[in-house]
């Protein structure tokens, strides 16, 4: 599909190439890295590739200058934005609402702040930058505006005013920068989405795979990998439970699902209590930091781990050093290649052996590439 903003945006660097030359670029790109692997003789399976239309979720960046509002996506490694209307890649529902989402922003910047220092009146003072995150659930779109102010009584009177004119717009929330947990504006319902056959709360601003069908493949291939794998079996880094559900469905398994963020499991065992499921536990942990330990894994049958882009060195070290009270299996789920050969190998020096690695292209016309891989003792 061509885009009007592809060699301005620098989001899709390969869209030049038509989709046939690109996947195999793609193909090429990722099998030069796992040359770096102790091991070769693994399977490389049939890659996924999504395409457009598909991306739900994105960050918008704004900025008003001289009275104008330019909406959309930075230059790559640059301040500048490229205004746009439309993205090829994010999904119509998405795209539908662009219109709202700049109308949205103009009215942050639109409020007048009025500040005193020392008692004496300070000149007024507008918010001329900031972001707008937006992902699209099974419901409407959840929005989460990001600028540096304090959320007085002005700014949420335009953002309600607004969000009662935009349909598609299930919940808005602000944070001041990122990393901060969001407080929610309006709330029209609960933002869900469905995964594994359940309705699934997400928390405003958490991580969600970038697509819906990217979701279903690495959970499809995560199944397959796990076969029939029955007992013990631990997801770590489990994020809103995109394997834990689907897993728990299997037979005779219990999950324990750890992650960090606290905000981020409060909705996870929100849905869990909802959905009635009485094999997940849910653990919060630092798993940088503070690894489960071989006293902790032992009796597990099964490990997942799915790392943010740094992958999971100090976890995969206390498994490759637990010896014969390993897991039978680990499937390692990566978002960067790179990191991915370091926990591999860590594995595979640790008495696991490399099985099959499954691409899921989900950053479709990107260099970022996600990877699926089974290891087995």
């Amino acid at each position: 599909m061509d885009c009007a903003f592809s060699e301005k945006c620098g989001g899709c660097v390969y869209r030049h190439l038509s989709f046939e030359e690109y996947r195999e670029q793609k193909r090429r790109a990722v099998l030069t890295i796992l040359q770096n692997l102790q091991a070769q003789d693994f399977r490389f399976a049939e890659p996924f590739f999504v395409g457009d239309g598909q991306r739900r979720r994105a960050t918008f960046a704004f900025q008003m200058k001289k009275g104008r509002l330019s909406f959309g996506f930075n230059v790559c490694a640059s301040s500048e934005i490229v205004d746009i209307d439309r993205c090829c890649l994010l999904t119509p529902g998405i795209n539908r609402g662009l219109p709202g989402l700049r109308k949205l922003a103009a009215a942050v910047c639109s409020v007048k702040t009025v500040s005193a220092s020392k008692g004496r009146k300070m000149p007024p003072s507008f918010i001329t930058a900031g972001d707008v995150a937006v992902t699209e659930a099974d419901n409407g779109l959840d929005v989460v505006l990001e600028f540096d102010a304090e959320l007085n009584l002005d700014y949420r009177m335009e953002i309600f005013e607004l969000s009662q004119q935009l349909d598609n717009v299930i919940r808005i929330s602000h944070r001041r920068r990122p990393g901060a947990v969001p407080e929610a504006v309006v709330e029209k319902t609960k933002p869900v989405i469905g995964i594994a056959g359940y309705e699934v709360f997400i928390p405003a601003g958490t991580f969600l795979q970038a697509s819906a069908l990217s979701e279903k493949a690495l959970i499809d291939t995560v199944l397959k990998y796990a076969g029939n794998a029955g007992g013990k079996i631990a997801d770590l880094f489990c994020g809103v439970g995109t394997f834990s559900y689907p897993l728990s469905r299997l037979p005779g398994t219990g999950i324990l699902a750890v992650d960090s963020s606290v905000e981020l499991l409060e909705g996870f065992r929100r849905s869990v209590n909802k959905n009635m499921i009485s094999n997940i536990d849910i653990t919060t942990r630092n798993l940088f930091k503070y690894p489960l330990d071989e006293k902790e894994l032992n009796g597990f049958d099964l490990v997942v781990f799915d790392p943010p882009r740094a992958g999971a060195r100090a976890q995969v070290q206390k498994i490759a050093a637990m010896g014969a009270a390993a897991p039978a299996g680990v499937i390692a789920v990566s978002c960067n290649p790179h990191s991915f050969v370091n926990d591999a190998n860590l594995l595979i020096s640790g008495g696991y052996r490399l099985e099959e690695i499954t691409l899921v292209d989900q950053f479709s016309y990107s260099n970022h590439s996600e990877l699926v891989a089974l290891f087995t003792k």
